[in-house]
């Protein structure tokens, strides 16, 4: 068998091993591993054919559909970095993704392109025709040509020769200095990622892996590479209304799904079938500290179902995990190191703290990807190595340092104790405060803006905006919430605005004293306030 270096060889060795296998599913079609290699394949000649090599940015601005998977592998198989870019963004995010990543090309569909107009300035391939190259039979078990030859896949790369190291994908998220920012993901963080998220979880080849978060993000895209790795079944969804997910989980018979707490809350409220909620394996949580009554309704849901409560960034993938026989005594806590990683909880000189000492998490290890586009200063900063553990044999490469603030306990699992930045975590998403506010001081009666994140029972953290306006109250918010609108996806507007005409509070050096504001709307989403707020 051939190393599997890139996600890609992952797809060649399960066509091999599964061929007849589902590998993906969705309301219009059941996808085999050997068809979907066939695909990819088609679409990686056919971007070769448009000059798409070795190094170059490819993004993929599409919903969570067949054609995207294709596209995701394809570009993977050619050497090539897939950009993949969160449907909900507005065309200003999406225009900095393309300038700043160095896109050679942006896969979307038409109506996409429609509805921004000036995406059509960068070189474009529609999925309706990329969806022509990739046809293949509807039938799972129609027999297909054989898998050609590696020596003929290697041809593709005109002498290109693949090793892990080798840069794979650029992830955006948010950044605390307000555009988004690049995180580069290599060949191996992907596969050794998906390995071990996939023995951890016990995925099997019998498992259908629902696909509810965006490819964009990286717990997202792990749902597709942890199917792979198994041998398993990828069935992607998008939906307007909680409700769908339980008829879809019935009709394509899913057994695994991992969401962040805001979905959560949402799937808990809705009716399952006893035959959809009893096929579920396991559930896994990401993207916040998932409330220990949610878990406790959770697992009364899905009676059959093992609990994995996981923390993770961008920056490493995922970075520990609870295993389900520690859910009953530790809800709170998040874990330990998942497989082949290293978690340190380090004092700011870089010395190990002791039990129950807080400190900053810190990964080593195989998914520690390989830093920030175009931000050297910002890599040197985040990415670095850790003091040696015996002066003999000193820790080899660098780590990410997460600037999340942990402690842990005398068994050695770790609890989350708070951020070290002002990054907002909402709905499962991270948010940058600046980006915000830009949107925020383009409206000419505002003066002053700060945004901030406050504790929400139902989303993580309320995005709360304080404003100086030279407007009225009322105007000045209508005035936001278009703004807003136009500007941000839905997960960034402001759920609490408020206007004053004074200045806002300042520290001693003269910048906004923002813990100052974020202490006096602490409790505003709190289960009295709002109960007062509707009375």
């Amino acid at each position: 068998m051939n190393a599997q270096i890139r996600m890609a060889d992952v797809l060649e060795h399960g066509a091999r091993t599964w061929p007849h296998h589902i590998a993906y599913s969705d309301t219009s079609r059941e996808i085999t591993y050997a068809q979907l290699a066939f695909a990819v394949r088609a679409a990686a000649a056919a971007l070769r054919e448009r000059g798409v090599g070795f190094g170059d940015r490819v993004a993929i601005y599409a919903p969570k559909q067949y054609e995207t998977v294709v596209s995701l592998l394809a570009v993977n198989r050619i050497g090539a970095l897939f950009v993949p870019v969160n449907p909900q963004l507005k065309e200003a995010q999406i225009q900095h993704i393309l300038t700043d990543s160095g896109a050679t090309l942006l896969v979307t569909s038409l109506q996409r392109l429609k509805r921004m107009p000036a995406l059509a300035t960068h070189a474009v391939l529609l999925t309706e025709a990329l969806a022509e190259v990739v046809h293949v039979p509807h039938t799972p078990h129609t027999p297909l040509a054989p898998l050609a030859p590696q020596a003929h896949l290697d041809a593709l790369f005109d002498g290109f020769v693949a090793v892990d190291d080798d840069p794979a994908a650029i992830l955006y998220t948010s950044g605390s200095t307000g555009k988004p920012k690049g995180v580069v993901v290599s060949q191996r963080n992907l596969v050794s990622g998906a390995y071990s998220v996939a023995a951890y979880q016990q995925l099997h080849s019998t498992d259908v892996v629902l696909g509810v978060l965006p490819l964009s993000f990286d717990a997202g895209l792990s749902q597709l590479t942890t199917a792979l790795v198994s041998g398993a079944c990828y069935a992607p969804l998008d939906f307007m209304q909680a409700s769908e997910v339980p008829r879809y989980c019935d009709a394509r018979r899913v057994t695994s799904i991992t969401g962040v707490p805001p979905l959560w809350m949402q799937l808990a409220s809705v009716p399952w079938s006893d035959t959809s909620r009893s096929r579920i394996r396991r559930f896994a949580n990401t993207g916040g500290h998932l409330a220990t009554p949610l878990l406790r309704r959770l697992q009364a849901l899905y009676l059959n179902a093992d609990p994995y409560l996981m923390y993770g960034l961008t920056e490493a993938f995922r970075s520990t995990y609870l295993p389900p026989a520690d859910a009953l005594e530790r809800p709170s806590s998040i874990g330990r190191a998942v497989p082949n990683a290293e978690i340190l909880v380090l004092r700011p000189d870089g010395s190990e703290c002791g039990v129950d000492e807080p400190g900053e998490l810190v990964h080593r290890g195989a998914f520690v990807t390989l830093g920030y586009w175009n931000e050297p200063q910002l890599t040197a900063h985040r990415f670095r190595p850790v003091p040696a553990a015996h002066k003999q044999i000193p820790r080899h490469g660098v780590a990410v340092w997460s600037g999340d603030i942990v402690r842990r306990d005398a068994e050695g699992y770790l609890y989350f104790v708070a951020r070290n930045d002002d990054m907002i975590k909402t709905s499962g998403y991270r948010v940058s405060p600046t980006e915000v506010e830009e949107v925020l001081f383009s409206i000419g009666h505002i003066r002053e803006a700060a945004a901030f994140g406050v504790p929400h029972p139902g989303l993580g953290e309320a995005i709360v905006a304080c404003v100086v306006s030279s407007a009225d109250a009322q105007a000045c918010r209508h005035d936001i919430a278009r703004a807003c609108r136009e500007s941000l996806p839905t997960y960034m507007a402001p759920l609490r605005v408020e206007v004053q005409a004074d200045a806002l509070p300042r520290n001693p050096n003269g910048k906004i004293d923002r813990p100052a504001l974020k202490a006096l709307h602490l409790d505003a989403f709190t289960a009295s306030k709002m109960e007062e707020s509707i009375v």
